[in-house]
């Protein structure tokens, strides 16, 4: 038994041509705004994975040697409980030194370079475990208490520092000095 032939018309040949050109050019519109969600989407991620510093947040606060005076001051409130505060100091010659500054659980104000005599080529800094500060290469770790007490080895690089008007003071020559290490 054979199929009865389907008669096929100009006008609906006309009528799915159009049909289907309708629905590629929508088709064509929603793949454009997809395209760009996708593409603002991975901007958005790499620029969050870029500056997440491999996974650990830090609140990095830029601190210039053109507009800052000859010494940074950060607040003492800015260091309550014990969370080391990381920051971007400004050289005089464009040159970026990253340190923090934290309250040891001994009370004491202590600040370092985010950077080691030993480590400091991989670029890769401290981040924070409880009350140690742990070297992101090597993975070893330093108690709070002794950041500015011991040096050498893969030990923060303390800097000089003082606690003057409820601000931890730290001399801007000592930063760009460490500058040699970024």
């Amino acid at each position: 038994m054979s199929k009865p032939k389907q008669t096929i018309t100009k006008s609906s040949r006309e009528e799915k041509r159009a049909e289907f050109s309708n629905s590629a050019r929508t088709g064509s519109g929603r793949k454009k705004v997809l395209l760009g969600l996708l593409l603002s989407t991975l901007g958005v991620g790499g620029y969050l994975a870029v500056n997440n510093l491999n996974g650990q947040d830090k609140q990095v606060k830029a601190i210039s040697a053109v507009t800052g005076p000859a010494a940074v001051r950060i607040p003492l409130a800015e260091l309550a409980g014990g969370q080391a505060k990381f920051f971007d100091y400004k050289t005089a010659d464009n040159k970026q030194v990253r340190f923090f500054a934290m309250k040891s659980s001994d009370g004491v104000y202590r600040a370092a370079l985010d950077a080691c005599d030993v480590c400091w080529q991989a670029k890769k800094g401290y981040t924070q475990d409880g009350d140690d500060m742990v070297c992101r290469k090597c993975g070893r770790h330093f108690h709070s208490a002794k950041i500015n007490e011991v040096t050498g080895g893969c030990n923060p690089m303390g800097l000089n520092r003082t606690v003057a008007d409820g601000h931890l003071v730290i001399n801007a020559s000592d930063l760009e000095a460490g500058s040699t290490y970024f």
